[in-house]
């Protein structure tokens, strides 16, 4: 076997494309995780079951079956019922979705970390509920899953790849084209893999000067 570095400069322009895609379906499924798995959180809090049971069901409906099946699901079924979506659009949508189901329970064992004095002293100071959340239960909370909240990133990237089932062409699809146009494989999945090390890595320092932000 020979590395054939005009292969490799062949297939730079499909694959900047494709980490293109790439990046925009982590950093767009990354926010929606966020910000939607906060919400799971907060709604589990609320005292009325008949909002919490609902909730309940959702995200264990949701975490439990497979990622790829949700993708199939909502790009090949929903347009039967009358709602179509872009294929990177329903990418985007359902890593979201999928992996808010996990960033929740993060978010609910950051909440419950927070020391009962904590609630205690803002209900002293009479502070509104509203306020006791934002400026004393969240930004404790938050600071101690942003680990956490990172290891989910890396998942969330690895997962990109299962956007090539709907036609989403992110790194390994466009690998995928471009080695089935060429019979060259060895150069462009190796291309893909170490860009895979790399933004991970890449993300892994950012999240980390985040932390030490938030711990200051």
């Amino acid at each position: 076997m020979t590395w054939d570095w005009n292969a490799v400069a062949d297939f730079m322009p499909s694959f900047w494309d494709g980490l293109l895609v790439t990046l925009q379906a982590l950093v767009l499924g990354s926010l929606i995780s966020f910000v939607l798995g906060l919400v799971w959180a907060l709604l589990m809090r609320v005292p009325s079951r008949w909002v919490r049971w609902p909730v309940s069901v959702v995200t264990e409906f949701v975490r439990n079956t497979p990622l790829l099946v949700q993708l199939f699901f909502l790009f090949y079924v929903l347009p039967e019922w009358g709602l179509t979506l872009s294929a990177m659009t329903t990418g985007v949508l359902t890593i979201g979705l999928h992996y808010s189901t996990y960033t929740m329970q993060v978010y609910r064992a950051g909440i419950e970390a927070v020391p009962v004095g904590q609630w205690e002293a803002a209900t002293a100071l009479n502070l509104p509920r509203v306020r006791t959340w934002q400026v004393v239960i969240l930004p404790q909370a938050i600071r101690r899953v942003v680990p956490a909240l990172g290891n989910y990133v890396t998942a969330m990237l690895k997962d990109t790849p299962m956007l090539m089932a709907i036609t989403v062409l992110e790194m390994l699809g466009q690998a995928r084209n471009f080695s089935q146009q060429h019979f060259e494989f060895t150069e462009p999945l190796t291309v893909i893999g170490v860009a895979f090390i790399l933004v991970s890595y890449l993300a892994s320092l950012l999240l980390r000067s985040l932390e030490r932000r938030l711990v200051r």
